[in-house]
């Protein structure tokens, strides 16, 4: 790959700013010749924190991180690192927001000509590369990302990049997207970290995500994985009608690739999860669906005896494992439930013996 270093103005840069993202057209500058967001780049991530302190650095006259650009062979350019920092200035520049300069809240169109020449004649540091569509992937992978790392997600769309991912970032990785407005009550992440979209294509490829966007990369539209994702949140909807904070980030569809030919009754589901909720012996909350449906008690992370139970159940029973009647150091014994919990045996001292190792694990097998 060819490169090669180069100042730029920022007067220059926000020439010919227009962010038409939200239909899908991009978002532009440096007289329309940079395309600041190509497919292969994420979303704006940016706080108001790492924002404002682009520019503040470009306000004391500080020298930012330099940034990446490819030139075409129309002879316009694609940003390749640096979409944080270009978006940041440009916003600032066309007053989409404000900030403190020197201690005073104020927007660009409140600068006097003076401070806005300031602003406008800083140079950024950019370095012009050349190259195959491959060598800028590569780089891309591979540089620096104003100390933002790319997801894995992330990088996969850049690989895959097509009208598949397009599509799919539509519905998927946008703020306030369709999928976040369907499935916000049930899924962990944020859209824009492209956490719903590699959630769900974890969920419908049985964890073999790349193979399954290499397949699908040209596709005019993500149809087949929108539809199973509306799948997937109807059944969770109709399984289990109370919302609670716990089912966010349960793996949903795992259970419906799983269980959704199950035969199951709304209501038993939810006394079940009414009761185990109340269930002070149960750890992981979340757990609890997964344990209605297959039993599993290794789901709810059960509260186990406390080394102070134990010490006084073991000096109550005098050493000894009240199965095969040896004495035992209390390193050589653990502690066991009288009465399981599955049958209603609770975490407390009066249900609880010391066993040895091996008559534990043998009464445990059977």
């Amino acid at each position: 790959m060819k490169i090669e270093l180069t100042q730029v103005t920022i007067r220059d840069l926000v020439d010919g700013y227009a962010d038409n993202s939200a239909n899908e057209e991009g978002i532009v500058g440096y007289g329309g010749r940079l395309n600041i967001r190509p497919k292969y780049q994420r979303e704006f991530v940016y706080d108001d924190k790492k924002r404002n302190a682009v520019m503040d650095t470009v306000w004391k006259g500080f020298p930012l991180n330099v940034m990446y650009w490819v030139r075409n062979d129309d002879g316009n350019f694609e940003l390749l690192d640096g979409q944080q920092r270009t978006i940041s200035i440009c916003q600032y520049v066309w007053g989409e927001y404000m900030m403190h300069l020197d201690n005073d809240l104020r927007g660009f169109e409140n600068l006097s000509k003076e401070q806005k020449d300031r602003i406008l004649d800083y140079e950024l540091q950019i370095y012009i590369c050349e190259g195959t569509a491959d060598e800028q992937l590569d780089w891309f992978r591979i540089i620096n990302i104003a100390g933002e790392k790319l997801t894995d997600q992330e990088l996969r769309n850049a690989i895959y990049s097509g009208p598949w991912v397009t599509q799919a970032k539509r519905r998927f990785s946008k703020t306030r997207c369709v999928a976040w407005q369907l499935g916000c009550d049930y899924m962990s992440g944020t859209p824009i970290r492209q956490d719903y979209l590699e959630t769900v294509l974890r969920w419908m490829s049985d964890k073999k995500i790349e193979e399954y966007m290499a397949k699908h990369q040209h596709d005019e539209d993500c149809d087949e994985l929108w539809q199973y994702y509306q799948n997937v949140i109807h059944w969770v909807q109709t399984h289990f009608t109370e919302k609670r904070k716990e089912m966010k980030g349960v793996q949903w569809g795992d259970m419906y690739n799983k269980h959704r030919d199950d035969p199951f009754k709304e209501t038993d589901l939810r006394e079940q999860v009414k009761r185990l909720m109340k269930d002070s012996d149960v750890k992981n909350k979340g757990g609890i669906y997964w344990y209605v449906m297959d039993g599993d008690e290794r789901h709810l992370d059960l509260r186990a005896f406390d080394d102070n139970t134990k010490r006084e159940v073991y000096e109550r029973q005098l050493g000894i494992c009240p199965i095969c009647g040896q004495h035992f150091a209390i390193e050589q014994m653990e502690a066991d439930h009288i009465t399981p919990w599955c049958q209603g045996g609770r975490t407390v001292a009066d249900n609880c013996q010391m066993l040895c190792r091996d008559c534990n694990r043998h009464k445990s097998g059977k």
